[in-house]
């Protein structure tokens, strides 16, 4: 059974989803909703025939090698690309009608180590960085005082107030990444969307940023698409999977998704999903493409 406060935040007692509910009862529209989906660059079909509903609070992971256009799918949520073919909403609205209820973190940037940013200021571009002028003081102005709980609270939320005042470019990789979802967040989206944010982050850190994102997911109600190299940090939060290949895609649970039949029919060569004795999968076959659930940043 799952308890949902006031405040719209959901507390596992059981590690068990609430659906997403109308005031009568029914299904609540999709946050996400493709149906038939597809796009073309320079005349190319990318992929195509993509059908696709992300309910609220549920977590989707966009799998597949690289360069099959996996980020191209959040292009298009964000309104940036046109789909060539189908249906696309976001929210209820044609992508990029509904911008401001949405967060986004673009594939990892990487700060100098001799920024002086504070950590803090980074999550509060995401709040102001949209505008012009020099703001009044706090004691000054209630937007302020408001702005700036909420800059706290999502740092709170993230875990990371204990660094937020360093300077950034002296945080970790995980610690800045932390401080990038936070920015992402403190507007209150409805959908997140996320380009690779595990990229290039060692194995612990990994696991405690995908931990932080499905946790965030489950308490905030909030949707996540992300795009993933490697789905083994994320398996354990994930509700369902696109994945893309050879101009084409499958979508559905994980464990109906990322099967040896499944991948071999999407590649149309053999492919082989083993699972290991601590739960993480490897794909491997021909091409070499399919094996992409490993780390490939490892020496």
């Amino acid at each position: 059974m799952t308890a949902v406060d006031p405040a719209g935040r959901v507390s596992d007692v059981v590690r068990q989803r609430v659906p997403a509910q109308g005031r009568s009862g029914d299904a609540a529209p999709a946050v996400v909703s493709l149906r038939g989906a597809g796009v073309r660059i320079g005349g190319r079909a990318l992929w195509s025939g993509v059908d696709l509903d992300v309910g609220a609070g549920e977590f989707t992971a966009v799998l597949g090698p690289n360069g099959v256009g996996k980020s191209t799918l959040v292009k298009v949520l964000l309104g940036l690309l046109p789909a060539a073919t189908g249906e696309v909403r976001v929210l209820g609205e044609a992508p990029g009608r509904a911008s401001h209820r949405v967060g986004y973190l673009p594939q990892r940037r990487s700060f100098d180590a001799s920024l002086r940013i504070r950590g803090v200021d980074i999550v509060r571009l995401g709040l102001d960085g949209d505008r012009w002028g020099v703001p009044l003081p706090a004691r000054l102005s209630a937007r302020r005082r408001v702005e700036r709980e909420r800059v706290a609270e999502v740092v709170d939320l993230v875990g990371a107030t204990g660094y937020a005042h360093r300077p950034i470019g002296e945080c970790s990789g995980g610690e800045q990444q932390r401080l990038l979802i936070a920015q992402a967040l403190v507007r209150r989206p409805q959908l997140l969307l996320l380009d690779e944010p595990l990229d290039s982050l060692d194995l612990s850190h990994q696991g405690a940023v995908a931990a932080l994102i499905g946790r965030i997911c489950r308490e905030e109600r909030v949707s996540v698409v992300m795009v993933a190299h490697d789905v083994n940090p994320i398996l354990p939060w994930l509700d369902r999977v696109v994945y893309i290949a050879e101009g084409g895609a499958v979508t559905g649970r994980p464990q109906d998704v990322i099967t040896t039949e499944t991948l071999t029919r999407l590649y149309g060569v053999p492919v082989e999903v083993l699972r290991t004795s601590d739960g993480r999968l490897v794909v491997v076959g021909q091409p070499e493409a399919p094996a992409v659930h490993t780390d490939r940043h490892a020496p």
